[in-house]
């Protein structure tokens, strides 16, 4: 029978370490191998009608057992998370730790909620910023023409930067790391491959914004932990100031699209939009306080 152990973890991140009987791998493995056995075609020999004998030399054990532990895997994830009601809201992290034929396997199991969040008196702490940040030299007539005009996108932009860094800094949101060191490698992955789209080296890269590799990954760290960080302190906001996007509210912005096609394609994304409304929604009240 499948053992498991529950470890909390800090962030809300959450291990499992899963104890498989060799006899559940055993029986997996020959299920599986029939499956493959069944598209198998060797001459002589249609489709299916592989004797098993034969189809074991062009079989690879190899990826027999990775067939069948993605299929147990996915089957005893989805039984466990249920019974120890956890809410994972990322692509597990799958460990293999044990994997000897005739023995017991042993796999670890990392997973992710969503961060607790606590919002404490951001609302007091936007609105000191917004005071403690309003420009002296704002335009008035008769003062430098250069200077700044009231309600200008610069001054929009300002004051929503303001916004953004009062929240990040009286908001307390940890993200699990699992969440951020996947993001982290694939903007790293990305940084990489746009660096090379335009003929440089990652190396003659770095040395010309005067950066180290670590440091580049650190920027790209704290900016999507940020990132991540906002995205859940603004849907909490929403929720607690019951924040939400009208069914007309929706219609009003698909009928603004004149092409019919995108127009098609957007109402089948409806959520997808709903949602951008919603974080707007959130950000304006915000820059209102």
């Amino acid at each position: 029978m499948v053992s498991h152990q529950l470890k909390s973890l800090p962030k809300k991140t959450f291990q499992i370490s899963v104890t498989i009987p060799w006899l559940e791998i055993d029986q997996e493995y020959k299920k599986t191998f029939d499956k493959l056995r069944q598209t198998l075609s060797v001459e002589g020999f249609r489709a299916g009608k592989v004797p098993r004998a034969i189809a074991e030399k062009h079989i690879a054990k190899d990826k027999v057992y990775q067939n069948a532990l993605q299929s147990l895997i996915s089957r005893l994830y989805e039984e466990i998370v249920k019974k120890e009601g956890l809410k994972p809201i990322a692509s597990p992290k799958i460990d293999l730790v044990k994997a000897k034929e005739n023995e017991d396997w042993q796999i670890n199991i990392t997973l992710a909620e969503k961060p607790e969040i606590k919002l404490g008196d951001y609302k007091k702490q936007i609105e000191t910023a917004h005071h403690q940040g309003k420009k002296t030299d704002i335009w008035v007539p008769g003062k430098d023409k250069q200077a700044t005009k009231p309600d200008s996108e610069a001054d929009k932009q300002l004051r929503l930067n303001q916004t953004l860094e009062a929240l990040l800094k009286a908001v307390s949101c940890q993200v699990s790391d699992l969440i951020l060191q996947e993001e982290v490698s694939r903007r790293l992955a990305q940084t990489v491959d746009d660096i090379q789209k335009i003929g440089l080296t990652t190396e003659t890269y770095l040395k010309s914004k005067n950066l180290t590799l670590d440091q580049l990954k650190q920027r790209l760290g704290r900016e999507v932990e940020d990132g991540y960080r906002l995205e859940f302190i603004l849907a909490e906001i929403a929720d607690q100031e019951a924040i939400k996007v009208e069914a007309k509210e929706i219609e009003q912005l698909l009928t603004n699209i004149k092409d019919v096609k995108e127009r098609e394609q957007a109402r089948a994304n409806a959520y997808f939009y709903a949602a951008i409304l919603r974080k707007q929604k959130v950000l304006d009240y915000l820059n209102s306080l």
